[in-house]
């Protein structure tokens, strides 16, 4: 890497940028800084309503022979970041019955789904960088906050990551018994792991293209058990419905699991081609592909099959499957599980590890987090989310989907108040895709999802809360551990140049920075960025 230039000129270069570009767009006391060090200098690349965000990143050489992900594997990574498919969404009907089992994932998306849905589309738009909603917290409530965005986060999508061999085995424990437990049931874990772990290392295109096909074979035999069943339904058993025996706790966490993370694939956005388009209308297609996958056998199930609520555990489709189809339509659903499961794995590892990536690109993280491997994926991040599955996989299903729940919980609070105060201190910035609502249309609109957060976390038991707020401490001295560790120079940080800088305002004195610096001493390297800046200038 090069060293960086001398602040003024840096500056000097980024105030002719930006004189450049201010007479196109908005006023300078709308434009975005970025801080640099200690002194603070602003090397400027252009405002929002300058040249693509992502052209930007093209030129320079580390990114430009990484292959970018297309809209069709998009939506399957979104897909298996939030969904997988019908898996796991059994326990909805044993805690509410069928009624609310199918109403809860009808009206749930309108609650939850469509808005976290559309602020990343806004949101992960404006900042398409693997720092995702790190990045945004940071960029509205300072580096801290930011810092414990991406703690939290993480550790959900790691604990989630580890529900997906519990998942995986239970499917197949019942063609092969020896899986219930004991050491073939540890030695599964970590065989499962290190093979999916290895999958993700060799790259995200392919990652992407292999989550296009094992979503088409993991929902085809859902269709044909639908089509099988048709003969069989009865209608009057969608209305089955009890009120007194229904378990609240297990029947929100379980719709809350099947309908969030969302914002995951924000985490991705530096790997995408052309993200200020494609990533909303992935995200749309998205929406409409995992509700449709939870409704359609949820009504073949619980319409063809007398209803024993007892029954309905994870895995329990593949018995259903061999009442309506016969035990050749089981065996497929249990084979499409155990494939949808490498799915989920292998994009909640990507979205993870990336997530470190560009964490370490912003400074928040060592250096060593940004080390790219010769696939181009983010190698000491993926060895830390496979730790962090391979420590967690001893926990239940309830318990992972409980804990992970209430850590996501918080994040998306963050999130959400991050968003708002975007909205509230810069509404004048362009934004590539923007939530047809003003400031108010979108504190109603959070309002229902905000609620639904409490309601989660007030049903939470007292071990998920304790373990869950031990974490959150964790957190909150890591953040000044590290930047201890930093002072004394025991390890390495910096703020990678390969990341586009936004546009300073004309004075240095008046600049409103979004993203804050971390108040510590970065060697930068700008040479690059500054060739890129003047080229666009020219334009």
């Amino acid at each position: 890497m090069a060293i960086k230039a001398p602040p003024s000129t840096a500056v000097d270069s980024a105030s002719n940028s930006e004189k450049a570009s201010s007479s196109a767009s908005e006023p300078a006391e709308e434009k975005l800084g970025t801080t640099t060090g200690t002194e603070a200098a602003t090397a400027s690349m252009g405002d929002y309503g300058g040249p693509e965000y992502q052209n930007l990143e093209e030129g320079l050489p580390r990114i430009e022979n990484l292959r970018k992900v297309s809209i069709i594997p998009l939506i399957f990574l979104i897909f298996y970041e939030v969904s997988g498919g019908p898996f796991g969404i059994e326990d909805s009907v044993q805690a509410a019955g069928p009624l609310l089992a199918i109403v809860g994932f009808f009206v749930f998306p309108f609650i939850w789904s469509i808005p976290e849905a559309l602020i990343t589309a806004e949101l992960g738009t404006m900042f398409p960088e693997n720092g995702g909603y790190v990045v945004w917290v940071s960029s509205a409530l300072g580096p801290f906050w930011g810092f414990q965005q991406g703690w939290m986060k993480w550790l959900s999508g790691v604990i989630d990551n580890a529900l997906y061999p519990v998942l995986f085995l239970d499917y197949l424990k019942s063609g092969i018994p020896a899986l219930g437990g004991g050491l073939p049931r540890t030695f599964a874990v970590l065989i499962l792991t290190v093979a999916l772990t290895y999958m993700n290392y060799r790259g995200l295109t392919i990652v992407g293209w292999v989550a296009v096909c094992l979503g088409v074979f993991s929902l085809l035999p859902f269709i044909v058990m639908g089509l099988v069943a048709i003969p069989k339904l009865k209608p009057k058993r969608w209305l089955v419905v009890d009120l007194r025996i229904v378990d609240w706790n297990l029947y929100l966490n379980t719709l809350f699991w099947n309908l969030n993370y969302w914002d995951s694939i924000s985490t991705l956005a530096g790997e995408v081609d052309n993200p200020k388009k494609t990533l909303p209308k992935a995200l749309l297609y998205a929406v409409v592909l995992v509700v449709i996958s939870y409704l359609y056998p949820i009504l073949a199930g619980t319409g063809a099959v007398p209803l024993n609520r007892d029954l309905w555990t994870d895995g329990y489709f593949s018995d259903i499957a061999k009442i309506v189809g016969g035990a050749w339509l089981s065996w497929w659903i249990q084979g499409a599980s155990a494939l949808s499961n490498m799915g989920m794995f292998v994009t909640e590892m990507s979205s993870d590890s990336y997530q470190l990536l560009g964490m370490a690109e912003r400074g928040m993280l060592p250096e060593l987090f940004s080390k790219r491997s010769r696939h181009g994926t983010p190698l000491v991040g993926i060895l830390f989310s496979a730790s962090g599955v391979l420590l967690l996989s001893w926990m239940s299903f309830q318990e992972i989907v409980a804990a992970e729940n209430f850590l996501y919980c918080f994040g998306m609070i963050l999130e959400f108040i991050a968003f708002i105060k975007l909205r509230m201190k810069y509404p004048n910035v362009p934004r590539p895709y923007k939530i047809p609502l003003g400031t108010v249309g979108c504190v109603l609109m959070l309002l229902p999802p905000t609620a639904l957060i409490c309601v989660v976390l007030v049903l939470s038991s007292y071990k998920v809360m304790f373990v869950s707020l031990g974490a959150m401490v964790i957190g909150l001295v890591l953040y000044p551990g590290l930047r201890f560790v930093e002072k004394k120079r025991w390890l390495r940080f910096y703020v990678s140049a390969d990341l586009p800088e936004f546009g300073a305002p004309e004075s240095e004195n008046n600049a409103e920075t979004l993203l804050l610096g971390l108040d510590k001493p970065k060697k930068l390297v700008v040479s690059a960025s500054t060739r890129l800046m003047q080229c666009c200038c020219d334009e």
